[in-house]
């Protein structure tokens, strides 16, 4: 017995030793093994008892080109809820959806699509992903005719436009907020104070009234000068006189007892891949295509100059116009062509796109790489025109009408041009203007979410983890292109928690209480139960 205590004593003697030596290392490194004790999660002055989440998709957690129960149990505003349960939070009830199809029903009626997987390849819609490998496809069962209970303490209603927020009835208009709703006449203002929060957050209204305008090309009207939304279409850029008012409503609703809370501005939509994927000079010619290209052009402007000065038109007029389409070509890529509206100054209604202009994710792609869309769709008979042309020859009017139809412009639904471009940084500028205001005004956290989006084509870094706006292999946006992922919507959720230390004295971030978003994903599987 007595070997076997010296053995024991030589080996806890060697293991004070072994530890000595471990540190004695450490420390010739610049290295401690002393271990950080960190402070204790502290609230500071908010109370999170009653936490009620006022937006539209981002704070639903729409992602993948719809709103699908996974992705919303890993809102940003579920994910800050998860934190505030540790100093007071109560519980925080969502609106979800019953399956992970991403559709929903209205009246047993598909009324919106199935989400967005990655099938290896491109984004595709998870039923014709599934059908096209034989596989069933799961069933939509959530229809928006069956109401659900609430009160809801995440306010995100997709689609939702800041003048809709307080609009009496929105639900007969808007599925997701009908589904939800506490009475067929009831406003999501209303039912966000009716709750009579402790703490709030308002992200993202305001993103509809430029996105939907953007997303479809710019075709609507830039409302800025029109006080009067009843006279809006659906997608027209909302007035910022109206954000205004809308947005001080808010606040002051939600304010009204006392309530503390954080905003999120908002960034430039156009920054995001559904609008910076498909690049604008992917038109990649070898030389003889691009002088063929030049000669077609050529041959436009000639035919439009001879047609001019037939018509009446002044010599030099005509000449000044018809030089606009002596459009050339290089070696290498070049700029899409794209359609315009006719005017005195462009009567064949195209032209060039310049650097800043920008294509849109739901271009046909195809149509682009093979069918001359973009440039010129170069038939037999074009191509005969273009011989006679060649040879000095002169083609029949009706010869000429179709060399002057090949020229095959981007329709407008799926381009920005400047002016477009213009119109949507003015009325972001405007509202987040008014966010500003009013955050600083009522002493509320501000989160730079239009700035954090910036950034986001170099890389957001996070932990481990560095996000970009790159659509797919980014991590910052799903698959529609606009909407965060889950790993995103984490990433946001602590841009929300660091505001709220640096305003009311919390201290998540130096508690160690940020969400890890390497825990969330990028995208979901398409088998996902």
């Amino acid at each position: 017995m007595k070997h076997i205590k010296y053995i024991l004593l030589s080996a806890v003697v060697l293991g004070f030793t072994a530890c000595n030596d471990v540190e004695d290392v450490l420390e010739a490194n610049g290295e401690t093994t002393e271990t950080t004790m960190l402070p204790e999660l502290n609230a500071g002055d908010l109370d999170f008892s009653t936490y009620v989440a006022l937006g539209a998709s981002y704070t639903a957690g729409y992602s993948d080109g719809a709103v699908f129960k996974a992705a919303q149990e890993k809102s940003f505003p579920k994910l800050l809820a998860t934190k505030f349960a540790a100093v007071g939070g109560g519980d925080f009830k969502q609106p979800l959806r019953n399956d992970n199809t991403g559709g929903m029903l209205l009246n047993g009626v598909v009324s919106s699509a199935y989400r967005l997987i990655f099938n290896g390849a491109a984004p595709q819609r998870l039923n014709d992903f599934l059908t096209s490998n034989g596989l069933p496809v799961p069933p939509i069962t959530t229809d928006a005719s069956e109401v659900i209970e609430g009160p809801f303490n995440n306010m995100g209603v997709p689609g939702a436009k800041s003048y809709t927020i307080n609009y009496p009835g929105y639900g007969t208009l808007d599925p997701d907020f009908g589904r939800m709703a506490s009475s067929p006449g009831a406003t999501i203002l209303g039912d966000a104070t009716s709750q009579n929060p402790t703490f709030f957050t308002v992200f993202g209204v305001g993103g509809n009234d430029v996105l939907s305008y953007a997303y479809t090309g710019g075709i609507a009207t830039d409302q800025t000068g029109n006080p009067d939304p009843s006279t809006y279409s659906p997608i027209d850029i909302t007035a910022p006189a109206v954000f205004n008012a809308s947005y001080d409503a808010i606040v002051s609703q939600l304010t009204a007892n006392g309530a503390k809370g954080a905003l999120g501005n908002l960034p430039y939509v156009t920054v995001m891949p559904f609008f910076t994927t498909v690049p604008n000079n992917a038109l990649v010619l070898d030389a003889t295509q691009a002088a063929g290209l030049t000669g077609v052009f050529q041959a436009v402007s000639g035919i439009f100059l001879q047609g001019a000065i037939l018509q009446g038109v002044p010599a030099e007029t005509a000449q000044a116009l018809a030089a606009q389409y002596l459009i050339e070509f290089n070696e290498g890529p070049n700029r899409w062509i794209i359609d315009v509206p006719v005017t005195q100054t462009n009567p064949l209604g195209f032209r060039q796109m310049t650097e800043d202009e920008l294509v849109l994710l739901t271009i046909d792609q195809a149509a682009l790489a093979e069918q001359g869309y973009g440039s010129v769709a170069l038939t037999d008979d074009v191509l005969q025109v273009l011989g006679i042309l060649q040879a000095g020859g002169t083609p029949t009017q009706a010869q000429a009408g179709l060399v002057l139809a090949s020229v095959n412009g981007i329709d407008d639904g799926y381009v920005l041009d400047s002016d477009e471009l213009a119109s949507i940084k003015n009325a972001t500028d405007a509202y987040n203007s008014k966010v500003g205001e009013l955050a600083s005004e009522n002493g509320l956290a501000l989160v730079d979410f239009k700035g954090l989006i910036d950034q986001g084509a170099t890389g957001l870094t996070s932990g481990d983890f560095t996000l970009t706006t790159a659509l797919v292999t980014g991590g910052l946006f799903g698959l529609d292109g606009i909407h965060l992922t889950s790993r995103g919507y984490a990433f946001m959720a602590n841009e929300f928690m660091k505001a709220l230390d640096s305003t009311y004295d919390t201290n998540f971030e130096a508690s160690g209480n940020l969400l890890d978003i390497g825990e969330y994903p990028t995208n979901y599987s398409p088998m996902l139960p």
